[in-house]
């Protein structure tokens, strides 16, 4: 019987469709827009994220997931079938099994959410995998050896750092910082030094163009567009990437404080693996520059950014979809 798979990385800030032997199909960004009114789904993912920021009183456009959960139930729901059609097309036979992955601090009842969002949205089946286990496999991390392997997913709203033996996770702590916070500390910092309110948007874009987890020799330099505080007219300034750096200091604390825990939790053998091997740095947040170079001066341990960081834990999930027997005991709830 011909039954078709689905593998979602549901995330904060972009949710990612994986079809097995396809590859990742959809990559779009985890916003909804409704009518206020009647609550009506107008626009979903990049289409939707166009109006952030932008919509009259009549429209809202929102995150339905928040901190890496969801937040809000039925605009979850409404976001994920349109994932689930958009991936399958218009006409199908079968509904698809599908699997989701998620943080893995997240609570028994978030992950019943989960579950239940996924299928009133049309799946057949729903399977729940931890974020740091795909984001292993989809880094091509041996997961099943008798061996620690360490992985850091930094993502929009969570950064799960675990390590991993056998299969399956052995110390593992996820706290909620990620992309949103850089670019919400970001917003706030450009507010109380240049008396200028920018966006979202444009926070993500100085992230991106000249952000940096060190400060750099040369610093990388942007202008940026925004509505004055004092006179309430636009202007714009010149934003560095030292600007940034300073700006995200407590956020970047955080993560490491994060990895310094898991470090602490790891049996002694399994240290010493991970000593050898080094961390695996994926999800989007990773890609902020010299953040590699960050968690290895913190630590001691030699970090690297795993190869399509932004990718790994769609890929990872998808494989483990494909091969639901051999990935059995690294996979949470079925249903």
């Amino acid at each position: 019987m011909f039954i078709k798979k689905i593998a979602i990385d549901l995330g904060t800030t972009y949710t990612l469709v994986f079809l097995p032997g396809k590859g990742i199909i959809i990559n779009e960004p985890s916003v909804v827009a409704y009518s206020t009114s009647d609550k009506k789904v107008l626009a979903v993912g990049d289409e939707a994220k166009e109006m952030l920021g932008r919509t009259p009183d009549t429209i809202m456009a929102a995150r339905p997931l928040k901190d890496g959960v969801i937040a809000d139930y039925k605009t979850t729901e409404a976001m994920l079938r349109y994932f689930i059609n958009k991936a399958l097309g218009g006409v199908r036979l079968f509904r698809p099994e599908v699997m989701v992955a998620v943080p893995a601090g997240i609570t028994s009842t978030e992950k019943r959410a989960v579950v239940d969002a996924t299928l009133s949205a049309g799946a057949k089946a729903a399977y729940i995998i931890k974020e740091p286990i795909a984001a292993a496999i989809g880094a091509n991390v041996p997961i099943g050896s008798a061996s620690g392997h360490m992985i850091v997913d930094m993502g929009g709203g969570t950064s799960e750092v675990a390590v991993i033996s056998l299969g399956g996770i052995v110390a593992n702590t996820s706290v909620r910082i990620g992309g949103n916070k850089i670019d919400a500390a970001i917003q706030e910092f450009i507010r109380r030094k240049y008396n200028l309110a920018i966006g979202e948007r444009t926070a993500e874009d100085i992230k991106i163009q000249v952000g940096s987890a060190l400060f750099l020799d040369k610093p990388l330099k942007m202008e940026a567009k925004g509505r004055d505080m004092i006179s309430g007219l636009p202007r714009m300034i010149e934003v560095t990437s030292n600007d940034v750096t300073e700006a995200v200091q407590d956020e970047l604390i955080g993560i490491v404080g994060a990895v310094k825990d898991v470090l602490y939790k790891t049996p002694p053998e399994l240290s010493a693996d991970v000593m050898d091997k080094g961390m695996v740095l994926s999800g989007g947040t990773s890609l902020l520059r010299n953040m590699d170079k960050l968690l290895s001066q913190a630590t001691g341990i030699p970090a690297y950014n795993a190869e399509d960081g932004l990718l790994c834990v769609a890929k990872g999930t998808g494989i483990a979809l494909d091969n639901l027997e051999a990935y059995k005991r690294s996979i949470l709830a079925t249903k």
